[in-house]
């Protein structure tokens, strides 16, 4: 082995987790802090409810909300399309543009 090139090793670094669980494993770093442990997450604790720690849920709503309504005017910017080309397709005679018909 090489030395000089390996990390400090910790037999006893602490884990604090953000709902106060602790425990000590080895490790490389002497204190490590995590969101969520086997005590709260829901996978372990057979509860169900969202582990959230970014906003993800609420990012994925709001991006659904903006989704519909721009389904919504893209349907209409379609609907317009459609109307203008079926007047291309079908254009107005001399006579019809002349009288005013159609």
């Amino acid at each position: 082995m090489k030395t000089g090139i390996h990390p400090q090793w910790f037999n006893d670094a602490k884990v604090s987790c953000a709902c106060g669980n602790t425990f000590t494993v080895g490790a490389t770093k002497q204190d490590i802090r995590v969101e969520i442990c086997s005590k709260c997450h829901p996978f372990f604790t057979g509860e169900m409810k969202f582990v959230d720690t970014l906003g993800r849920v609420e990012k994925f709503q709001k991006l659904q909300v903006s989704a519909a309504a721009q389904a919504v005017t893209l349907a209409e910017k379609k609907r317009k399309k459609m109307e203008r080309a079926e007047q291309l397709r079908n254009p107005k005679s001399l006579r019809e543009m002349l009288t005013g018909t159609k």
